[in-house]
């Protein structure tokens, strides 16, 4: 069996994919285990039940492939092991419920005869089911991806529309700045006038109380 859950760092989305994946094994086990105890209809209803399972760890078996390629070379050694242990428990799952699919007395029930047709018949309907169920999945994620990607596209308008604001606040700021500095240079042009005729009126009146 796996390894208990590890929290190194580095490894949070491995490990939360791997903790999905034990919820989905232990359902897919106790699928298992229920099977041989049914027949007819409730026995293929186990079965479907089980394939989905078993098709959705598998999904979980690919995210956890990719995600341990970004994993800390330090902590490759124990991830690498607790996926192998994991793929090996899948494994021997897939096994166990090929070998309860392909008990067809116990599927039919008293209503079981070896017609090969038959059973071609009931693999392609179980075929169209799973491949419909399949597509349910992939729809499901479609859809969350496309409301991602219109989430993702609004708050990129909101970016957009915030930073133009942000521009305008800047230039106005600009502006204001450059009528300041108009402001500033007009009033020193003023104060040295004033100090130039502050200055000649001293001399002229120097001047006459000289003369005087």
């Amino acid at each position: 069996m796996a390894n208990p859950l590890d929290t190194d760092v580095g490894s949070e989305l491995f490990g939360s994919y791997e903790a999905e994946l034990k919820l989905v094994q232990a359902d897919l086990n106790q699928k298992l285990d229920q099977i041989p105890e049914l027949s007819g209809e409730p026995r293929k209803a186990a079965v479907r039940q089980a394939e989905r399972a078993l098709e959705e760890a598998n999904e979980l078996l690919d995210s956890m492939r990719l995600e341990k390629q970004n994993i800390p070379a330090n902590l490759k050694s124990k991830i690498n092991q607790r996926f192998r242990n994991h793929e090996s428990d899948v494994d021997a799952a897939k096994r166990k419920l090929k070998s309860l699919s392909e008990d067809r007395k116990a599927l039919f029930g008293n209503r079981y005869q070896d017609n090969p047709a038959s059973d071609d018949q009931l693999e392609q309907r179980q075929q169209l089911l799973s491949g419909t169920e399949r597509l349910g999945r992939s729809s499901g994620r479609l859809r969350e991806s496309h409301r991602i990607a219109m989430e993702t596209e609004d708050i990129g308008r909101n970016t957009l529309a915030d930073l133009g604001r942000q521009r305008e606040t800047i230039e106005n700021t600009r502006n204001t700045l450059l009528e300041s500095e108009g402001y500033t240079d007009r009033s020193i042009k003023t104060l040295r006038g004033m100090a130039r005729r502050m200055a000649t009126n001293k001399i002229i009146t120097i001047a006459i109380i000289t003369v005087l």
